[in-house]
């Protein structure tokens, strides 16, 4: 392994983010926050530099990008960009500890939307922090939304076949069907869908009355589903049937596989719309909203009252966003366990949504029914499909692989959790949240609720779930194989 060219790609990554963190610093200019301005520069600068001494180790090593190389530049890139922004959120006083600073920043960056922030102006609803800090926050959901790599990647083209080893190893999901074959082009065309449908979602919701402000980061949050909202209320505190309705639209298309979008736009909306997956992930969204709406009707008096929170609620956790415009720890048991088990399904391949996803689930009922029957008719050689396609047996057995990890790591952190005092619901379902990059669980930390009691080490523990979950968990696991390390 070549650690100069990874010194390399992390320092040239490094000073990206140090620019982008720039951007909170403007917005404080823009809102009289000197001392917001001068912690969020400071900030850029200190990782500037710290990128600039990786660059300057790495100046001379080999271009080339090897799969191990790739793997390390990917997880090594998400926990710099973790800990360089928990600097700024500390330096800015948005959080009393360098911890919480990284859980922020990582649950912003994975999209996972679970905070540790508690105070709340109470004239404004708005957090209790600078304008600065709460743009910093939506906007690392937007970068980790569609991939911080996958930004670079377009950015920088002279990666070459190495771009196209990282791009594999951060996007969730099967999507290049149908991309275009340069790996640079393909990120490009992401990202401008991507920038396309947020500034569309941001029009939107200043037509429903928000202000510019609320509007850029709920935007940003939304195609992101990562669910950080400027109120303290989340998206409840604008009772606003409009506000509700455009935002469940938004994310659900955010759960979408962006590959069908750039389907859409060279006109082929035949094959995006026999996608099978998009019919399932709609289908599963469908019918757990009616669901819920009759478990709540008597909550909210009335079929067409419960269904709008029902529909909010449903499509903010499927698809791992986690806004909020109700208590659901209130709901009755049928609606709150029937979330849970969304909270692991997720969205469709290849969008910005977290979970298990809804292709692998498909995979996996139709493998488990496949040994079902070869119990009975051994002598039957059947093969998977998935809209028509063959799945490999390779790709089943990763799958099965991958779920088999998901299901351990989520046990094994919850009994972690439960060990610092922690009660069984909380624990497991915190674990689900993060893991899944959704946010909210339920109990203590609910909707409502945050994640500012866990203690210290549930904190650090928590936030590498999150980044397990975001990088698909191979990325991050394979580097725990000692073979991994050797030359």
């Amino acid at each position: 392994m070549s650690y100069r060219t990874v010194a390399r790609l992390l320092g040239l990554l490094l000073v990206f983010l140090a620019l982008a963190e720039v951007t909170p610093a403007l917005v404080g200019l823009a809102y009289g926050e000197d001392a917001s301005v001068v912690a969020y520069l400071i900030g850029a600068g200190l990782t500037g530099a710290l990128g600039y001494l990786l660059m300057s180790v790495g100046r001379s090593a080999d271009q080339t990008i090897h799969r191990r190389e790739a793997l390390l530049v990917v997880a090594g890139g998400w926990i710099g960009a973790g800990l360089s922004g928990a600097v700024c959120f500390y330096l800015d006083a948005a959080v009393p500890t360098y911890t919480d600073g990284f859980f922020e920043t990582i649950s912003g960056l994975t999209t996972t939307g679970s905070t540790i922030l508690t105070k709340v102006d109470e004239v404004t609803g708005l957090w209790d922090i600078s304008h600065a800090s709460m743009f910093w926050r939506s906007m690392c959901h937007w970068l980790g939304g569609m991939g911080i790599i996958v930004l670079f990647i377009a950015i920088f083209p002279q990666l070459g076949v190495g771009g196209k080893l990282l791009f594999r190893n951060e996007v969730p999901g099967p999507i290049t069907e149908g991309l275009k074959p340069r790996i640079k082009e393909t990120s490009a065309a992401l990202w401008r869908i991507y920038l396309g449908l947020t500034v569309v979602n941001m029009i939107a919701l200043m037509l429903c009355g928000m202000d510019l402000f609320d509007a850029a980061n709920h935007a940003m949050a939304t195609l992101a589903t990562g669910g950080y909202s400027t109120r303290g209320a989340s998206v409840a505190y604008y009772d606003s049937v409009s506000v509700d309705v455009v935002t469940t639209v938004f994310m659900l298309l955010a759960g979408v596989n962006f590959s069908l979008y750039y389907l859409i736009r060279r006109g082929r909306w035949r094959k995006a719309a026999s996608d099978r997956e998009l019919w399932t992930y709609l289908a599963i969204a469908f019918m757990a909203m009616i669901i819920v709406t009759l478990s709540i009707i008597e909550r909210h008096g009335g079929v067409v009252e419960a269904f709008r929170y029902a529909a909010f609620q449903v499509a903010a956790i499927q698809t791992t966003t986690g806004f909020g415009t109700d208590d659901f720890n209130q709901y009755p048991p049928v609606a709150k366990l029937l979330l849970v088990t969304l909270m692991f399904v997720g969205g469709c391949a290849g969008s910005t949504a977290g979970g298990i996803k809804v292709y692998r689930i498909v995979v996996i009922a139709k493998a488990t029914w496949r040994e079902l029957t070869h119990a009975f008719q051994p002598q039957l050689v059947r093969a998977i499909r998935v809209g028509g396609a063959v799945v490999p047996d390779q790709i089943v057995r990763t799958i099965l692989a991958f779920f088999a990890l998901f299901v351990g790591i989520w046990v094994s952190a919850s009994i972690l959790l439960a060990a610092m005092g922690i009660d069984i619901v909380t624990s497991t379902t915190a674990v689900a949240a993060t893991l899944g990059n959704i946010g909210p669980g339920l109990e203590r930390v609910g909707s409502i609720e945050n994640f500012a009691f866990i203690p210290t080490a549930g904190k650090w523990l928590l936030s590498g779930c999150m980044i397990l979950g975001r990088l698909e968990i191979v990325t991050v696991a394979a580097l725990l194989v000692p073979s991994f390390w050797r030359r």
